[in-house]
């Protein structure tokens, strides 16, 4: 039995056909296979990226210290000691997200290529999808979580003030062979956004689209709508969210329904909020609403 079930066939909606995708189930076939070894060596460090995110602490008061008392050499040191091993761990952070940009990639080649449809590709290339889809429950997750660690940036600003100021004084900087310049100066872009890694996608999706000029725009985007809509069809209705394992796969399809309706709203000329758009956003903002307020609030305010 395959994975991935049609909920409603050619009978289709206004908003284009609906699925049930088992996100918990679907493994790869042996056409699938090369692009998915690819893509899951980059998701199998996914988990860590976000424990060690959690589990980030910041230097705030070894740098109030530092910054209070300029002249105490021991305290700025101790800042500095404290600062460094955090800023070598955002660069970890920061790597993944390229690495998982580089996934997406290979998943919207895949996902999209003629002569299948979007929808066709679905259908035999299910645990592709179910990758794309925890790329971006990932991503949600990530962002979730930065959102809430404001000291990320400010070890980060305090680390590129201070480097500065000792390369002015001739001071051996170990670190600059880690993070040097030019690195610091990607990082702190990414780090500047609300939302980076949902933003590295947004960019990524949208350079997929600008590159592949001999590639139908709507390819792309009816992958990303058909997404959305699979999702909102799995959460609105009891019988398909029933044979769910886990609860956590209705915060997983929440989380996926809004990073796909994002990348639309990039990617698509008239945007996921248009008429024309064949997202039904209001059924999708309507589900999200149907859920505990815990669980949405963020990804409500994610479509804001």
């Amino acid at each position: 039995m395959g994975n991935l079930l049609k909920v409603l066939t050619c009978t289709e909606l206004e908003q284009g056909p609906n699925f049930f995708l088992d996100f918990e189930n679907a493994q790869p076939t042996e056409g699938e296979r090369e692009v998915w070894d690819q893509v899951n060596t980059v998701l199998q460090d996914s988990e860590s990226i976000l424990s060690g995110l959690q589990a980030y602490k910041g230097a705030g008061q070894e740098i109030r210290d530092a910054i209070q008392n300029p002249n105490d050499m021991t305290l700025q040191e101790r800042a500095w000691n404290s600062v460094c091993p955090l800023v070598i761990k955002l660069k970890k952070f920061y790597s993944f997200s390229l690495r998982l940009e580089e996934a997406l990639r290979s998943l919207l080649t895949s996902l999209t290529c003629p002569p299948l449809t979007p929808t066709q590709h679905l259908e035999r290339e299910q645990a592709l999808a179910k990758q794309f889809a925890e790329i971006l429950h990932f991503t949600l997750r990530f962002d979730e979580l930065k959102m809430r660690i404001p000291a990320i940036q400010n070890d980060f600003s305090y680390y590129r003030r201070t480097i500065s100021r000792n390369r002015l004084n001739n001071m051996n900087l170990d670190i600059e062979n880690e993070v040097n310049n030019e690195m610091a100066n990607r990082m702190s872009l990414f780090y500047a956004e609300a939302t980076p890694m949902l933003k590295t996608l947004s960019t990524a999706t949208t350079n997929f689209v600008a590159e592949n000029k001999t590639l139908p725009l709507e390819n792309t985007t009816d992958c990303l709508s058909t997404m959305a809509s699979v999702c909102k069809v799995m959460l609105e209705t009891p019988e398909y969210s029933s044979r769910f394992n886990s609860e956590d796969t209705l915060l997983f399809c929440m989380r996926v329904m809004v990073g796909v309706i994002i990348l639309y709203d990039h990617v698509h000329p008239n945007g996921a909020f248009n008429k024309s758009s064949k997202i039904d956003m209001k059924g999708c903002i309507k589900v999200l609403k149907d859920q505990p307020a815990d669980n949405v609030e963020g990804l409500l305010n994610a479509l804001k």
